[in-house]
């Protein structure tokens, strides 16, 4: 395996299974598990929501940053990312430097499964929460790809499929 996978950071939509699967790949590594967003509302004392609706897309955005730059410096994590974390330049230069990213890329429908009854998701909380799914998924596929060392699709597959393989890709780096 190289270096750069001490670290492996989760890139990817909402429902893609950054949480889900980077917990068990965290535990069939022996390496620890981080959720951005959980460390967000940890640090904060509210939900993502919540800051969303005092400080707007932008504050929140903000805070993602300060807390990607610190967690990445961190060694042999896991991290998951929350959905817009590659938006900002800085970002995807931190992923890139400090680790080993994989894009878990899940179509449209599926994510739209995946998160339909969840309402901790803000910029799902619109008429059409399907479209808005497709809106982000255009404008974010060709960055989660361009900051990625691998992509690997979690539409089809359990967390107990998904695992052994990805693990697998990973060791062929």
């Amino acid at each position: 395996m190289v270096a750069s996978a001490q670290n492996i950071f989760l890139v990817g939509l909402m429902g893609a299974g950054k949480s889900t699967i980077g917990k068990r790949l965290a535990e069939s590594m022996g390496k620890k598990f981080i959720d951005s967003d959980h460390e967000i509302e940890r640090r904060t004392g509210v939900s993502i929501p919540t800051i969303f609706d005092i400080e707007g897309e932008e504050g929140f955005r903000t805070r993602e940053t300060a807390v990607i730059d610190e967690l990445t410096q961190q060694r042999g994590i896991v991290l998951a990312t929350g959905g817009g974390a590659i938006l900002r330049p800085e970002n995807r230069s931190f992923l890139s430097a400090r680790g080993l990213v994989i894009y878990l890329n899940a179509s449209v429908d599926q994510l739209h499964r995946r998160t339909r009854m969840d309402r901790n998701r803000p910029l799902l909380q619109t008429d059409d929460p399907r479209a808005r799914l497709q809106s982000l998924f255009d404008e974010r596929d060709v960055l989660y790809r361009e900051v990625a060392d691998l992509v690997t699709g979690t539409d089809e597959r359990s967390v107990q499929q998904a695992i052994p393989e990805l693990i697998h890709k990973i060791e062929q780096l």
